[in-house]
């Protein structure tokens, strides 16, 4: 009798501990309003790269000095441009991404030498 009754507290015990590693992993994967979920971080690099692309191909405005970064959806776009217009021209070129929900044009516009 003491011979079944410890294998069922092994048994439940190894369930319990699968439960628990099942729970902790599922929970470690999930995002909150400050940090990604793996499926965000994915989605965010993937639409960070697309709006890179659509910033190369203008043949309006070279952006070689324009930075991306994407979080939850909402890309950041930051560095420097020679004029007001190349950098309302990023935020439209990358508000047509799909998947973009929003933009935040941090862009910085040089000083012109006079």
């Amino acid at each position: 009798m003491k011979k079944t009754s410890l294998t069922t507290v092994k048994t439940m015990l190894g369930l319990s501990l699968c439960a628990l590693s099942l729970v902790g992993g599922l929970t470690g994967c999930a995002g909150n309003r400050y940090t990604q979920s793996t499926g965000e971080q994915v989605d965010d690099r993937a639409h960070s790269v697309r709006v890179k692309s659509a910033l190369n191909a203008d043949t309006q405005y070279k952006y070689g000095d324009v930075s991306v970064q994407t979080f939850k959806g909402v890309v950041q776009l930051s560095g420097f441009v020679n004029s007001r217009d190349q950098k309302n021209r990023a935020a439209e070129l990358a508000k047509k991404v799909e998947g973009v929900r929003e933009v935040q044009n941090n862009i910085t516009v040089k000083e012109s030498a006079n």
